[in-house]
């Protein structure tokens, strides 16, 4: 649940961004001020503990992967975080061009790094204790 809210924070800042230059209404603005500051506050968070996980288990930090989707994560922080810093002395001021370009970037960057997230869980169960998987299976 970490994960969720800041990347669904820093996917409807592309929508508030956009709403704003369709409608140049301040409170998309203040909106993306707002969306920013959880995507990358709560994205802080989320990777503080990914980064305990790769940290801390073997099996884990034996994975390309997971340096990959790591890598890919500090570089996703970091665009919230200016995308947050543009915005936080005048909301609207950045928002075009930076503002939405970083916000764009962002979003790709979220695609690439799900994506690695999504192998990691699905394919190399990173996240599942296994143990509890087999006994549950061999159970049904």
């Amino acid at each position: 649940m970490l994960i969720h809210f800041p990347v669904a924070a820093l996917i409807g800042l592309i929508a508030a961004d956009s709403a704003y230059l369709i409608t140049s209404d301040f409170f998309w603005a203040r909106m993306g001020l707002w969306l920013s500051g959880v995507g990358a506050f709560g994205g802080w968070i989320s990777g503080f503990v990914g980064l305990v996980d790769l940290v801390t288990v073997r099996r884990i930090r034996r994975l390309i992967t997971a340096w990959c989707h790591a890598t890919l994560a500090v570089m996703l922080l970091s665009l919230a975080s200016l995308n947050w810093l543009l915005r936080l002395n005048g909301a609207e001021d950045y928002i075009w061009p930076w503002g939405l370009y970083v916000s764009l970037l962002t979003g790709a960057l979220i695609a690439v790094t799900s994506f690695l997230g999504g192998q990691l869980v699905y394919e190399r169960a990173v996240g599942v204790d296994i143990e509890v998987a087999v006994e549950r299976s061999a159970k049904h």
